[in-house]
C-alpha cells in the first residue's frame, strides 16, 4: 500500500471518530444540522457522502437525493419538496444537491425559466435564515473540479461496467457547457453566501485529499462538546459458545464462495 493510501486511511479514521462524536452530540443536544453538497458532475459528490456516513448510525442521518420533479412537485412551491427532507431533532441530512438546482444546472440545461431563475435567486437568502433562525445548522459545500480532471472521470466511468449508470443525459450534455456552469455558479455564491449560511469551495481535482479537507472543515464549522462511547464490559458467557442449531424446514444458501 502506498504512503499516500496509507495517509488517507489513518486520517479518515480518525476523522470518522470525530464524526461518530459529532452524530452524539447532535443526538444529545437535539440539534439539526444540514449539509449541501453541489458540484459539477463526477466532481466527487457521491464519495464524499458514502465516506462522511460510513460509520455514522443509520437512524440518525439521511441523504436526499432527489430526482427529476413530477407533474405534481412543479405545481408546487420550489422550495416544497426540500422542506420535506429537513431534519428533525438530533439528526443531520446531507443533501447530494439541494435546492440550488436552480442556480446552475436548471438554467445551464433550459428547466426553467428566466422568471424562475431570478425568482429563485431573490428567494433563496430569505428561505435559508428562516432555516438557520430556527436553530439549523447550515453548510453548502461546492466540490470544485478542473474540466480535464472531469473529462477523466466521464471516460473512467464510461469504460466500467459498475459506472456507466452514473453518466446521465444530463451529465453527457453538460461537457459542453462547462464556462456556463462556472458563470452560474459565482453568481450563486455571489448573491446568495450570507453570514447566516456561507458557501465554501473545496477543491476536488485529488478527490481523497477533498474528502479529508472537506470533513475536517465541516468538524470544525459544528462547535460542539465531545464524548466518547465508554468500553463496555461484556460478561463472561454462561457455558461454551452454542452452534447455530435451525430447524430442518429452513433451506440454506449453498457455499459459493471460492477461497
Amino acid at each position: 500500500m502506498g504512503k499516500k493510501k496509507k495517509t488517507y486511511r489513518h486520517s479518515m479514521a480518525e476523522l470518522q471518530l470525530e464524526l461518530a462524536g459529532l452524530h452524539r452530540w447532535l443526538q444529545r443536544s437535539g440539534h439539526r444540522l444540514v449539509v449541501i453538497f453541489e458540484g459539477r458532475d463526477a466532481a466527487g459528490k457521491g464519495g464524499t457522502i458514502k465516506a462522511i456516513t460510513e460509520s455514522m448510525d443509520t437512524r440518525g442521518y439521511r441523504i436526499a437525493a432527489l430526482s427529476k420533479p413530477n407533474d405534481i412537485e412543479t405545481t408546487q412551491w420550489y422550495f416544497q419538496r426540500y422542506v420535506e427532507h429537513l431534519p428533525s431533532a438530533g439528526e443531520i441530512v446531507l443533501f447530494d444537491r439541494s435546492w440550488y438546482n436552480r442556480a446552475v444546472i436548471e438554467p445551464a440545461m433550459g428547466f426553467c425559466s428566466k422568471a424562475q431563475y431570478k425568482a429563485f435567486m431573490s428567494a433563496v437568502p430569505a428561505f435559508e435564515k428562516l432555516l438557520t433562525d430556527d436553530g439549523i445548522i447550515l453548510l453548502k459545500y461546492w466540490l470544485a473540479v478542473d474540466q480535464e480532471e472531469q473529462e477523466e472521470r466521464f471516460d473512467e466511468r464510461a469504460k466500467d461496467p459498475l459506472k456507466r449508470w452514473k453518466l446521465s443525459p444530463t451529465d453527457l450534455a453538460s461537457r459542453d457547457k462547462y464556462e456556463e456552469i462556472g458563470h452560474l455558479r459565482d453568481l450563486m455564491i455571489e448573491r446568495t453566501s450570507r453570514p447566516h449560511a456561507p458557501w465554501f469551495v473545496v477543491d476536488f481535482n485529488d478527490q481523497k485529499r477533498g474528502r479529508i479537507n472537506l470533513i475536517r472543515h465541516l468538524l470544525e464549522q459544528v462547535p460542539r462538546s465531545e464524548e466518547s462511547i465508554p468500553e463496555p464490559k461484556l460478561p463472561k458467557l454462561k457455558g461454551k459458545p452454542k452452534a447455530e442449531q435451525v430447524t430442518r424446514k429452513a433451506e440454506w444458501v449453498p457455499d459459493s464462495f471460492g477461497e
